[in-house]
């Protein structure tokens, strides 16, 4: 037979309710080591060791808003965050395609978060269009090494790349830009920047606008994840309650749109804390 509970009962259990919803998802002080390269303008490290970009005000802003977390950075590179991250030596990294070499390790990935994508860009001279980009194995190209790129089927080792296309690598896009508006078609006649990147860069440099040939079809496009390790200091879930504040009162889509980066198709509506 049922029995109605007392309302002193019922109120007691809308309490616990309430408290165990608002509680932090890490009782204790807790240090989360993440793992960061030159990415930009989502992630970089400056000189004195402290994240930049996106990844720098994000970090700030999941401080401030779960007091009993704290985040220390390593810094990386793109071809060695693989190993680094089976060594141990750091937690977890933002940002990442899980298309990117991640699915084949033991790691935890959350929902996307970001979404951009990369485009191939010349130098603009008379007579030259979009079927410039079309048949990249016939042009000198300018990449960033440990890049997964979609035109190489996201090969990164350099020595089998070398074999197919007439490539050289380097670290920066703000370099590769250079060497294209170098015009040493030698050297470089095509390099992949992302679209954040160049919309930042055109910003600064508006009179490249008349310079640089863009394609109007991207290299890739892709939207990218937390990436954790399995059984670590922070799942992927407990990181994307860690954003859930800061998604839900609007900084988090503040701070995208800041650095011209853009949320995944349907984020904002479909989002819930795990």
């Amino acid at each position: 037979m049922l029995t109605k509970a007392p309302i002193w009962t019922l109120l007691a259990m809308f309490s616990a309710a309430i408290m165990l919803a608002a509680a932090p998802v890490f009782a204790n002080e807790t240090e989360i080591t993440v793992g960061v390269y030159h990415f930009p303008p989502i992630a970089s490290v400056d000189d004195n060791g402290e994240p930049t970009g996106l990844l720098g005000d994000l970090l700030q802003e999941l401080e401030q808003a779960n007091p009993t977390v704290s985040f220390r950075v390593f810094h990386t590179s793109p071809k060695r965050r693989y190993l680094d991250f089976e060594a141990g030596l750091y937690d977890v990294i933002f940002f990442e395609s899980p298309g990117w070499g991640w699915t084949k390790r033991n790691v935890d990935i959350s929902r996307p978060i970001l979404a951009d994508e990369e485009l191939y860009v010349a130098l603009k001279k008379p007579g030259r269009d979009d079927s410039f980009f079309d048949d990249l194995e016939q042009r000198s190209i300018v990449a960033i090494s440990g890049y997964h790129y979609g035109f190489t089927g996201y090969e990164t080792d350099n020595s089998v790349l070398e074999q197919k296309f007439n490539i050289e690598f380097s670290d920066s896009h703000s370099r590769n830009i250079k060497l294209i508006k170098a015009d040493r078609p030698s050297v470089a006649e095509v390099a992949i920047v992302s679209h954040s990147y160049l919309q930042r860069h055109l910003t600064r440099h508006p009179e490249d606008w008349d310079e640089l040939l863009v394609s109007k079809k991207p290299d890739q496009r892709y939207q990218l994840s937390i990436i954790a390790r399995k059984g670590g200091t922070a799942s992927a879930d407990e990181m994307l309650r860690l954003l859930a504040p800061l998604v839900d009162n609007g900084r988090y889509r503040h701070l995208v749109e800041n650095w011209g980066l853009q949320l995944p198709a349907g984020f904002l509506t479909g989002f819930e804390a795990p």
